[in-house]
């Protein structure tokens, strides 16, 4: 049986991981984990799945989780914070620790986890966008196996499987478009946070909804990718495919492409990272392709969508730095847009000036890595409350 920790257990995908454990407990279990403050939904976790140690938000969010298990008949370990995160993502029981917070919260405890020898699958985009050199390092001199959980990712993952001595000749990334695909600029400019939210096809947490409905997500994947698969930014492709069947293709030097189709349900690649190199049932319901009809496959206007440019240029300058600008830069925006304080198209306006404004030097360590961060994120709130008054 598989121990597992999964870093971010209350979000969207711990529930999806969860929901794979539970069908299969012959095969995982959980062992620990890591939430924020949805103490309600960690509490019910927990006496489920019995995990020998979690953690939660902060100290008072430990408190109360301890006095609503004082019935609980399990032993378990109660922490919170940066130490408690880390302290799942290195449980002594966990062969596999599953990346799922959202932001920049995910980059130390996943950075943990390959030190200590786990096994992980990441659907923390940030892990890579931010540190992708020197996390692939660290990958690398431990012998961790490195699992990809994103959709996109994982697709690539899976087509490559069988070809490892085949150069990859192109990566080409599948995006939604989003839920304003077909509006225009001045639809775009009006649009509201229940617009943003509302994602034609995944279901996600409101960072990567909102910036799935930017092309950042997008972006984003595009960073990762380079550091994954080892390919330049100039052989991945990113098109429009507004079903999201096709989840992502890999071109080969002899001409072949080879494509992962699947439902939009995020339990297929949850399920893959899981028992890799076997595959369990997930509980997705099978595609009709009859149904289906056709598959529509168009090119990304990067006019309305800027972002999406401004990621592969973040690579062109120097893939670690600006990277991280770019990253900080959008959390900051995005957390403003959820927050009522900004407008839709302010994100890409707030983030291509970051870019363009903040001059780095190139990080050497994790703890430069967090320092740019947290330098970028004050130095894009300061701008925004002098322009805003606030």
């Amino acid at each position: 049986m598989k121990g597992i920790s999964i870093l971010g257990s209350t979000g969207s995908i711990g529930v999806q991981t969860l929901d794979i454990v539970r069908r299969h407990p012959d095969l995982f279990k959980a062992v620990g984990l890591a939430a924020g403050s949805n103490i309600d939904l960690l509490e019910q976790q927990i006496r489920e799945f019995k995990p020998s140690l979690v953690s939660c938000l902060d100290e008072n969010a430990a408190l109360e989780l301890k006095k609503r298990l004082t019935d609980h008949n399990h032993r378990i370990w109660i922490g919170h914070s940066q130490e408690g995160l880390e302290a799942v993502a290195t449980a002594g029981d966990a062969e596999l620790v599953v990346g799922g917070l959202p932001g920049s919260a995910g980059l130390r405890p996943s950075f943990a986890a390959v030190e200590s020898g786990k096994d992980v699958a990441l659907a923390t985009k940030e892990v890579l966008v931010m540190a992708g050199r020197l996390f692939m390092e660290r990958v690398r001199k431990t012998g961790v196996r490195l699992l990809p959980v994103d959709s996109e990712q994982s697709a690539i993952f899976q087509c490559i499987q069988g070809n490892r001595g085949a150069a990859i000749e192109r990566i080409i990334l599948t995006a939604s478009g989003g839920p304003f695909r077909e509006k225009s600029a001045e639809e775009i400019a009006k649009v509201t946070r229940e617009d943003a939210l509302n994602h034609p096809r995944w279901k996600m947490g409101p960072k990567v909804t909102v910036d799935s409905a930017t092309l950042m997500n997008k972006g984003l994947e595009v960073i990762e990718a380079r550091w994954l698969f080892d390919v330049p930014s100039s052989r991945i492709e990113v098109v429009i495919h507004p079903e999201s069947i096709v989840h992502s293709m890999v071109e080969f030097p002899d001409g072949s492409i080879m494509a992962q189709l699947g439902a939009t349900d995020m339990r297929i690649p949850i399920s893959y990272a899981l028992a890799f190199p076997d595959r369990v049932e997930s509980g997705t319901r099978p595609i009709s392709f009859p149904a289906l009809g056709s598959l529509h496959f168009h090119q990304p206007d990067t006019d309305r969508f800027p972002l999406l440019s401004a990621a592969y240029r973040a690579l062109e300058n120097d893939g670690d730095t600006a990277s991280i600008v770019l990253n900080a830069a959008d959390e900051v925006a995005v957390d403003l847009f959820l927050g009522g304080k900004i407008s839709f198209a302010h994100i890409p306006t707030m983030v291509l000036r970051a870019l363009d404004t903040i001059s780095t030097s190139r990080v050497k360590s994790l703890q430069d890595v967090e320092d740019l961060h947290r330098e970028v994120v004050h130095r894009v709130m300061t701008d925004w409350a002098i322009f805003s008054g606030a």
